[in-house]
């Protein structure tokens, strides 16, 4: 003999099934104390760079990019769409290479020139972007300092070609972005000339 269900009930019934049988298992939550990548992207600035006056630097300008972008987790350097607002300007002029200092925040600005004097003389075209980009992000000159600093800049002499940020250099910028979009310190703009 069938029995018959008041329809309600059944309805709640095949309800309950369904949310269970889709249920994924509970498991322990990790217990690494790192954020997880999701977590690092709801903190990470984008800084938006615009290298279309960057003439022979263009490629140069790339790589010292990706160096940025290998380097540290909580700001991430993209090119900017046409017409986009770019926090950070690249141009290509015939002076010394040079830059505002950092850091800037979404939507403000600062300027990169990628300077040819400076590879007239022999520096390393990426080593000058990296290091350039890295006064945008808000680190200092360090003269004079070995070629493992990236912002020794020229003092780590012609023949330095490393465009990496060092352990120091990487956490600086880390905490200058440490709280995302809204981080503490304020752009200090001043025009940073990295002739010795």
């Amino acid at each position: 003999m069938l029995r018959r269900f008041p329809t309600p009930l059944l309805v709640a019934l095949c309800a309950l099934t369904l949310t269970l049988v889709g249920t994924a298992p509970v498991s322990a939550a990790p217990t690494s104390a790192a954020p997880s990548n999701q977590a690092r992207q709801l903190n990470q600035t984008i800084l938006y760079y615009d290298s279309s006056r960057a003439a022979e630097y263009s490629s140069a300008v790339s790589s010292a990019v990706d160096v940025w972008n290998a380097s540290v987790g909580n700001v991430r350097l993209e090119p900017a769409a046409s017409g986009q607002h770019a926090e950070i300007r690249i141009i290509t002029d015939d002076g010394w290479p040079r830059a505002h200092l950092g850091p800037v925040r979404p939507g403000g600005q600062v300027t990169v020139w990628m300077g040819r004097q400076g590879t007239a003389e022999g520096y390393d075209a990426v080593r000058i972007a990296a290091h350039e980009l890295g006064h945008s992000l808000g680190l200092p000159d360090t003269k004079s300092g070995p070629c493992s600093s990236l912002m020794s800049g020229s003092t780590g002499g012609v023949n330095c070609t490393n465009a990496a940020p060092n352990a120091s250099e990487r956490s600086r910028v880390e905490a200058n972005y440490g709280r995302g979009p809204a981080g503490e310190s304020a752009a200090d703009g001043r025009l940073l000339v990295d002739r010795r």
